[in-house]
């Protein structure tokens, strides 16, 4: 059973979400909250295995307290569902690890989308895996190769990452133990000076090519 919180500012979507989730049989809803602060304390309190978040609310937005809970939890598995897909917003969700970010409307893809971020892995919407191929591609850094020397291996286990490979999946598409690929991974983050898989799949894009 997947523990979730969920934040919205609007009581009426909390409370469907949660009907929803929990009609599964596959997630518990251990609480809700209504601001980004009160996200937050739930989170402190709680310690969901994801929390899933509007962004939009009042003064702060969910990203604001992404930001606060990674600060006490790095580790935090925080899916935004939200009915924005501005650019800005992706942009910094990014950049601060977020798991995964959903369009509302897309009510179907929520379940798979948090059961795939528990294990670990990153979920972006159709629309707005568009919307990051675009700026991802006009915001190609400059590269050098001999700052950041991989191995085969590496950038092998770097390419399955990006494309979503839990290290399961990875271990098996490249013949390796899990523990290998987990030891590449730690290895592939201090490297290359990032901190969670999200931040490896944009290194590999930004550098190496566009999303496959």
């Amino acid at each position: 059973m997947i523990r979730v919180a969920v934040v919205d500012d609007d009581r009426l979507v909390t409370e469907s979400l949660s009907t929803i989730l929990e009609s599964t049989g596959e997630i518990k809803v251990v609480g809700s909250a209504y601001s980004a602060n009160e996200a937050v304390s739930l989170y402190l309190k709680e310690k969901p295995d994801v929390l899933l978040t509007d962004i939009r609310m009042g003064e702060n937005t969910g990203i604001d307290a992404a930001k606060e809970i990674f600060k006490h939890h790095p580790e935090a598995a925080i899916l935004l569902l939200t009915t924005f897909s501005d650019d800005n917003y992706i942009r910094e969700a990014l950049s601060i690890g977020i798991k995964g970010y959903l369009i509302k409307q897309d009510l179907a893809s929520i379940l798979p989308a948090i059961k795939a971020v528990n294990n670990g892995q990153s979920v972006f919407g159709t629309e707005i895996v568009g919307k990051l191929n675009t700026f991802l591609r006009e915001g190609r850094s400059a590269f050098n190769e001999h700052e950041y020397p991989l191995s085969e291996r590496e950038r092998s286990i770097l390419l399955q990452v990006a494309n979503g490979k839990n290290n399961k999946e990875i271990a098996k598409e490249l013949f390796l133990s899990e523990g290998t690929v987990r030891n590449n991974i730690s290895q592939l983050l201090e490297k290359l000076e990032v901190r969670d898989r999200t931040q490896l799949a944009i290194f590999y894009y930004k550098n190496y090519q566009q999303p496959v």
